[in-house]
């Protein structure tokens, strides 16, 4: 949690200096504290660098493909030549997401991150998946995942301004 902490502060910092006024203050304080209370509910100290790069890369401002990207090269590992990602490394990704939605008791159960697994290497005889599997999954909007792109289009339509005027 402390060196969260501190990576957090630097980041706020960096982003205080690039975009004068548009950050809080507090930022990195209250975004350690919803990372605090997703991934250490018992109040260890302890969080998976992880499960944290991958909450604050979903809350980003970021592109959707863009943040699937992401989460694929966090989760990823490499044999040497191509980069995949297994089952369990996509149960992790997946339990670690759903303590977004869970925060504010929009929870799913153990069996909604199993059956989106199942259905995410549907069809696939090796162990693990390649990035482009796993963006097409993605992309298909798996409903575990739902709020996700629900929550992108959500922000991405707050910037949108018409010209026409209402009656």
């Amino acid at each position: 949690v402390q060196q969260i902490s501190g990576m957090l502060m630097e980041l706020f910092q960096r982003v205080r200096l690039e975009k004068p006024g548009q950050v809080d203050p507090r930022a990195a304080e209250l975004t350690l504290s919803l990372l605090v209370a997703m991934y250490d509910r018992s109040g260890t100290g302890y969080i998976k660098t992880r499960s944290a790069a991958a909450a604050l890369i979903a809350l980003s401002g970021d592109a959707l493909l863009a943040k699937y990207r992401a989460f694929f090269q966090f989760y990823a590992v490499s044999d040497g030549n191509v980069a995949s990602i297994t089952r369990s490394a996509l149960r992790s990704l997946l339990t670690d997401l759903n303590q977004i939605p869970a925060i504010v008791g929009e929870s799913c159960a153990l069996s909604c991150v199993e059956m989106a697994t199942h259905s995410c290497f549907h069809g696939v005889l090796n162990s693990a998946i390649v990035e482009e599997k796993f963006l097409s999954w993605l992309r298909s909007e798996p409903a575990v995942l739902l709020w996700l792109p629900t929550c992108y289009r959500l922000s991405a339509t707050e910037m949108v301004s018409h010209q026409a005027r209402c009656r």
